[in-house]
């Protein structure tokens, strides 16, 4: 069985006792059904990960005995910025998920033409909260020790303003150019994806104003997340960690 993943926001220190949270304590007792002795790994967004086993269990609290540190191995060489058209629901949950285990540094979310999305006061921080728990997720299980950062959702003209000396790239269907035809500074890119819609002339015109260039991952239409998925791959085959 493969040792489960934990994240804390306090600093770890190894040769300490620390408690768990009691959604973490709810998930270690009640999904996982770990036990005193059994094994966990400790991660703190440090890019460190710590041994540790479990020493006492309580109805609402995991009590572990943190052991040994070791550097997780689970970060790429490549700085991706993934720029995201919010789209509905778990669809925005998926692509963010697969964001985060397939490397992805940071995620800005973007309101564009065809988002059909509104994100408005206590609505957008319940949505980034929610977002926050899935990046989480996704890092405890993927083996990264850093956690992707995501910002609150911003305007589209926002998001293709920023960024000037980086290489920009927008996947857009029926583009000339294939990802393996672009040449990236720094071994640092911009990767936006539009929402089910796709982006509107308008936003396309604007972000090639904007030094973006214009991507295809294929003969094939595809879904949002998909195409997240087979971006982001792409482009960690080509000057990323997988080839």
């Amino acid at each position: 069985m493969r040792v489960p993943r934990v994240y804390i926001e306090e600093k770890i220190y190894s040769g300490e006792i620390t408690s768990l949270s009691s959604d973490k304590a709810h998930h270690i007792l009640h999904v996982l059904r770990l036990r005193v002795g059994d094994q966990v790994k400790l991660f703190d967004n440090s890019g460190l990960q710590f041994n540790a086993h479990i020493v006492e269990t309580e109805k609402r609290a995991v009590h572990v005995k943190v052991e040994e540190q070791e550097e997780c191995l689970g970060e790429s060489s490549l700085d991706i910025t993934l720029c995201l058209a919010v789209s509905k629901g778990q669809h925005m949950d998926f692509s963010i998920q697969k964001a985060v285990e397939l490397g992805v540094k940071n995620i800005t979310p973007i309101i564009s033409e065809y988002s059909n999305v509104k994100l408005v006061g206590d609505r957008e921080t319940n949505k980034l909260t929610h977002w926050k728990k899935i990046i989480v997720g996704a890092t405890e299980q993927s083996g990264r020790g850093l956690l992707t950062k995501i910002e609150s959702p911003v305007a589209f003209d926002e998001a293709i303003e920023s960024h000037d000396e980086v290489t920009k790239i927008l996947l857009y269907p029926g583009a000339e150019k294939s990802m393996s035809d672009i040449e990236i500074k720094e071994r640092k890119l911009i990767l936006m994806v539009g929402s089910e819609g796709g982006f509107s002339d308008f936003e396309f015109q604007k972000a090639m104003d904007n030094n973006f260039v214009p991507v295809n991952v294929g003969p094939r239409i595809l879904r949002a997340e998909t195409a997240v998925v087979c971006g982001v791959s792409l482009a960690q085959q080509i000057w990323g960690d997988l080839n």
